[in-house]
Formats: structure tokens, sequence, C-alpha cells
């Protein structure tokens, strides 16, 4: 996937929708601060020798700060400070600082400043900042009480600096231990599914071992003392031999009924009692979840459709969707089926890292990679189908198959 600045403040507001909403506030703040402190400077506080510098600075402030949020875009919360941001909160901190000494007026510019860094910021940093920035609102107050010592002047920066960052770090550290919380909450999940997994696998082993134990076993052992049997017989009394070869034949119909049974028992579980669509509608709902989010669109009016067809296009979709989670790193997909007059399609789409089609082999065997795309392909390609893949190299993947409803 395409990677860089703007991508990266673009994922962080993804992962925490509720940050994107404090950054707003954040840079409307320093915006109006800023404006207000610029109106004041031009009307109040200015220095005929120093107005030009004082302008520049205040416009050279804002461009920083504008520029620094779409290029050094905050941390993940809990991730550490990229050095790009670092370097921009030191660099705006700097001009700030200047900026005081020409025009007094852009003290409270600090707050927007205050904010941002205890909130992206590890506490061993984000504190000495608060501190320092906060010295120099008192200092700089202090430089323009001309009336004697205002106590407020000293009290109320101190007040609002220490209790804004006694909050932000309680926060912070709240924050920290939900997700160590949710992490293993997400970890606990995982093992027990796996676990679920692993005992719905021994149970239905065990079943299958029980069926075939039951019948195909009992009746191929039948069969053995049969023929056995019959060849002993055959020279000897070839009436009892006959009769014990219509029994072993009899043995081996009912056992092929069985077998067809087992084999349509196999058939995918969510099409027991739901259409197509119903079932990849289900399966796209299970899929998301971590990080991975799955739509399901229909297109078209619904028909009948082969059983045949119905299981192939849903293994095709279950398929699809385990490459997806395993290899495309994307956050997104979507299924799409359609139905046309004389044909039914499936689309399987995400915005993962892709991959080139042109090159899916391994160079060592010379074989396709994975066994996932080829089944896949071997399905359509049973019921008259085709398949195809489009993709390109961090643009995601787009898995399609089409499958007539006449199936051959």
């Amino acid at each position: 996937m395409r990677s860089g600045p703007a991508a990266e403040a673009r994922e962080v507001e993804w992962a925490d929708p509720d940050g994107r909403w404090l950054r707003v506030v954040l840079d409307g703040a320093f915006l109006l601060l800023l404006g207000s402190s610029l109106v004041r400077f031009l009307t109040r506080d200015q220095s005929r020798t120093h107005t030009g510098y004082a302008v520049a600075l205040f416009v050279a402030f804002g461009l920083l700060y504008v520029l620094g949020r779409l290029l050094a875009p905050a941390p993940r919360p809990g991730a550490r400070p990229s050095a790009r941001h670092l370097a921009w909160l030191g660099a705006v901190s700097a001009v700030w600082a200047g900026l005081l000494a020409l025009a007094p007026s852009a003290t409270w510019c600090a707050m927007p400043l205050l904010f941002t860094g205890l909130q992206t910021l590890p506490v061993r940093i984000a504190v000495p900042l608060a501190a320092v920035l906060t010295v120099a609102v008192v200092a700089t107050e202090l430089r323009l009480s001309h009336q004697g010592l205002n106590p407020n002047v000293v009290v109320a920066p101190v007040a609002i600096s220490a209790v804004a960052t006694a909050v932000l770090v309680h926060l912070q550290r709240q924050a920290a231990r939900q997700r160590v919380l949710i992490d293993d909450l997400v970890r606990t999940r995982r093992d027990l599914a796996a676990t679920e997994r692993r005992a719905g696998i021994l149970a239905e082993r065990q079943r299958l071992a029980s069926e075939i134990h039951d019948t195909l076993a009992q009746g191929l052992s039948s069969q053995g003392m049969l023929l056995q049997a019959a060849d002993r017989t055959w020279e000897t009394d070839p009436d009892a031999a006959r009769r014990h070869m219509r029994d072993a034949a009899g043995i081996a119909s009912r056992g092929l009924a069985e077998a067809r049974r087992f084999v349509q028992d196999l058939a995918p579980a969510d099409l027991a009692d739901r259409t197509l669509a119903e079932a990849l509608s289900a399966l796209a709902d299970r899929e998301c979840g971590e990080g991975l989010t799955v739509g399901f669109r229909l297109d078209g009016m619904p028909g009948p459709v082969p059983e045949r067809v119905e299981a192939a296009l849903l293994r095709i979709a279950q398929g699809a969707l385990a490459n997806v989670r395993e290899h495309a790193w994307a956050t997104r997909a979507a299924l799409t089926l359609t139905w046309l007059d004389d044909q039914i399609s499936l689309d399987i789409a995400d915005n993962g890292r892709g991959f080139d089609p042109e090159r899916p082999r391994a160079a060592d065997t010379g074989r396709e990679r994975g066994h996932g795309l080829p089944a896949m392909r071997v399905r359509a390609r049973q019921l008259g189908g085709t398949l195809t893949v489009e993709s390109t190299r961090g643009e995601g993947t787009v898995v399609s198959a089409a499958v007539p409803l006449a199936t051959p």
C-alpha cells in the first residue's frame, strides 16, 4: 500500500475516530488564538521598529503549525512519536518562544501546544515541555505587568497547566491500561476460537470414524467374507457361490449409497438452511473483526441455483477471504454476488497490498504458490466456469468467479 505522512495521518484517524475531533478542536483553538493575538498586536502591542518581523513570525508560526499537522502526524495512541513529529514540535515551540519576544500577545497560543505535547509525547518528555511553556507564559505576563504584581498572573497559568497535565497524563495511563486489557481479550478470544476449532475438528473426525465403522467398514468386512465363501464353494456348490456373490453385490450397492450420503453431508453446512446469498452474507459477517471489515452486496434478481454451484461459490469465497486475512494486510473487503441471464458471478475485492498476477509461481519449484488459487480455479473449471485474478502491488486484489447456471 502507499505510505507517507498523509497516509499515516489517515490511518491514525481511522484507528481512532475520536482523535480526529480532538485534533479539529486543537487546531481550531490554535487558529483562533493566533488570529486574535495578531489582531491585538496590530492594534495595541506593536512596536514601529519590529512590526514587519513580528507579522512575518506570526505567519511563519501559523504555516509551520499547519504544515506540521499534515507532514508530521501525531503517533497512534500508545506508540512512540516519530523523529519527524518531535522535530516539528520542537521547531514550532522555538518559533513561538521567539515570537513572544516581539509580540507578547501570542502568549496564549501556548495552550494548543501544551495539549498537543501532552497528548502525543511520553510523560517523561511531556511534563518538562509543559513546565517550560508555563514558565515562558508567566515570564511574559510578568514582563507586561506595569501596575504591580498581580498574583493571578503567576497562579493562573501554573494552575491551568497543572490541571491539564494531571488530567491528560491520567487519561494517557488509563488508555495504556485499557490497551493492555483489550490485547489480552483479543488474544484470549483468538485462543478460544482456535480451541473450539480443534474441538470441532476432533468431534467431526470422531463422527465420521463412527459412521464409517458402522456402515462402510462393516459392509466391506461382510463383503470380503462373502467373496471368500463364494471362492471356496465355487467348484463344489455353484448355487451357493452365486448366492454369496449376489449378497456381496447388494452390500456393495448399499455401501455406495452410504458413501454418496457422506459426500452429501460434507457439503457446506451454511447452505443447509440458507440460500447462497444468505450464506455469503453470514460469511461476510463472520469474517469481520481484528482490523478487517467485510461487506456483502447482491446484484440482480436471485433465482434457483444448482447445489454444486452454490457449494463451489461458497468455497471460493471462503478461500479468497482466507487469503485476504492471511496475506493481503487489508482493512476492507467486499463480496459481490451478481445474477445474470445465463450465469452467476462472484467478486471478492480487497484494499490490501496486492501482488503481481504475472509472476504467481515460486522460483524454486515452478509451481503456483499455495493451494488457495489453484483450488478455486479447479472448482470453477469443474462447473464450466472461469476464475480471474486482477491485482496491482499496493492497490488491492479482485478475484472473480463466473459460472454458468446450466452446469455440465
